[in-house]
């Protein structure tokens, strides 16, 4: 931020001054040095998968380890290794790796969190799926917190896919520096433009609420059957883009899913950050300026494939089984190093650099995306075999296996999803419960008319009363 659009109190006065912001904190300058992956699993009982995750036994499993949204008062102990652990909306169950120097640090530190945790939910009689998309249960939220109230109350008003992405699913999220100020723009473009191939070979979620999809990757058709200013890519970068001013201008530009605060939460449809910060809506909890704490939890609330932090959050992996989450943290990591090899993968990228519906439909039967695959994963190899900096350089093991998939899956245009899953026997016929014109630069179906979610009791936030209204919808 410049000093004249800085400001000095929190409060914000402008959308320069919001764009301003969002520009500085989102995208943090510097090499390439750390990474982090945040791992989610869906937890069910082995023998009886239709029934709901129990919240009780999970508080039991965790111990010390509860987060705040099971237990106010936890202190929530890291991990064994440093990883710390958090809850989805539906029960799934996450562990956020420390940031580390080097990947064989990072893979050793996180799967030696993953066993710890699996071993204590074990104790309980859980176990976590190997997919990516809960292929039984319905969507159900089970944490009892405003903010997922408010996403449901808004989500359920384009459709049932963002309850389903809420609370029926789980990915593997790669966090990476933003790279030099001189590269950023290439590091963010490069990271979209993986991201159709890498969400193909990946694709581990062919099966969600007892019915056959029709897609690969249900769990990203989810994420892009939303609106698509809070969810789909960006359009595709021209050379020399300003990566963090056309971030900004969407964060601002994006609606507005809730507003922190007490009493009533209720924000009209379709108004922006934009419109509150420049007066042109008021109303409500909207007749304060905001600040850049309600700007920094906006821009909590968008779900985009790649999301900046200062670091790069990529989202867009489905969870896999096991311990092949360090397949696509590897991958990622391999083809976005320094040097020629992000002009390499771009240039393989570049027929399919927008293909993302196809990806999540059709995985490596789409005949450009394989070919690209085809030519990424031996590439990946090759850099991690180089081991030429430490977070290229990996364990024997997980390269030996990073082959394995890359000759008996990749090559042979197959991803997870094709793979048969004893959990899904019996799953109800091929149906397409996605817009049939899904199609990432489209409107989708707008929420219903602006309304205010009044209290049932004094004292009680609207969010509360959306939120017992959906658990009765629910029920």
């Amino acid at each position: 931020m410049t000093p004249n659009d800085q400001s000095t109190d929190g409060v914000l006065r402008s959308v320069g001054e919001a764009e301003a912001y969002v520009a500085s904190v989102c995208f943090k300058h510097g090499p390439p040095t750390l990474a982090g992956v945040e791992i989610e699993w869906m937890l069910h009982r082995p023998g009886r998968p239709a029934d709901p995750v129990d919240l009780d036994a999970v508080r039991a499993a965790l111990g010390p380890h509860r987060p705040a949204s099971l237990d106010p008062a936890s202190h929530a102990a890291p991990l064994p290794a440093g990883g710390t652990v958090t809850v989805e909306p539906g029960g799934q169950i996450e562990i956020s790796s420390a940031p580390a120097d080097s990947l064989e640090a990072l893979l050793g530190a996180l799967g030696a969190d993953a066993a710890h945790l699996h071993g204590l939910l074990a104790e309980q009689g859980l176990r976590p799926h190997d997919r990516a998309a809960d292929p039984v249960r319905p969507a159900r939220r089970l944490l009892d917190l405003p903010r997922y109230a408010a996403m449901e109350c808004v989500f359920d008003g384009v459709g049932p896919h963002g309850r389903s992405g809420m609370c029926s699913t789980a990915a593997v999220q790669v966090c990476l520096d933003a790279g030099p100020a001189a590269g950023i723009a290439d590091r963010w473009a490069a990271l979209h433009e993986l991201g159709p191939v890498l969400v193909a070979a990946f694709a581990n979620s062919p099966v969600q609420h007892g019915r056959r999809t029709g897609w690969k990757s249900s769990r990203q058709a989810c994420w892009l059957s939303l609106d698509p200013a809070r969810t789909a890519p960006p359009p595709t970068a021209e050379p020399g883009q300003d990566a963090a001013g056309v971030w900004a201008r969407r964060v601002l530009h994006t609606p507005l899913l809730c507003v922190r605060g007490t009493g009533t939460w209720s924000v009209p449809v379709g108004v922006t950050f934009a419109d509150w910060v420049s007066g042109r809506a008021r109303g409500g909890v909207l007749d304060r300026p905001p600040t850049l704490a309600d700007l920094d939890y906006h821009v909590s609330t968008l779900f985009p494939p790649v999301r900046p932090h200062g670091h790069l959050e990529v989202r867009y992996v489905d969870g896999q089984a096991g311990d092949d989450w360090a397949l696509p943290t590897a991958v990622l990591l391999a083809l976005t190093s320094p040097g020629p090899v992000v002009d390499r993968v771009r240039e393989l990228c570049e027929p399919v650099r927008d293909e993302w519906v196809a990806a999540a439909r059709d995985g490596l039967e789409h005949p450009g995306l394989a070919a690209a695959a085809a030519g990424l994963f031996p590439l990946a190899c090759d850099v991690l075999a180089a081991a030429e900096h430490p977070l290229t350089t990996v364990p024997g093991p997980l390269l030996a296996r990073l082959r394995e998939v890359t000759e008996r899956r990749v090559l042979q245009g197959r991803c997870p999803a094709d793979d048969i899953d004893p959990a899904e026997q019996g799953a109800g016929p091929t149906a397409d419960p996605f817009p049939p014109g899904l199609h990432l630069g489209s409107a989708l179906p707008g929420a219903p008319a602006a309304r205010e979610v009044t209290g049932r009791e004094p004292g009680r936030s609207a969010v509360d009363t959306a939120d017992q209204a959906a658990q009765e919808d629910v029920a």
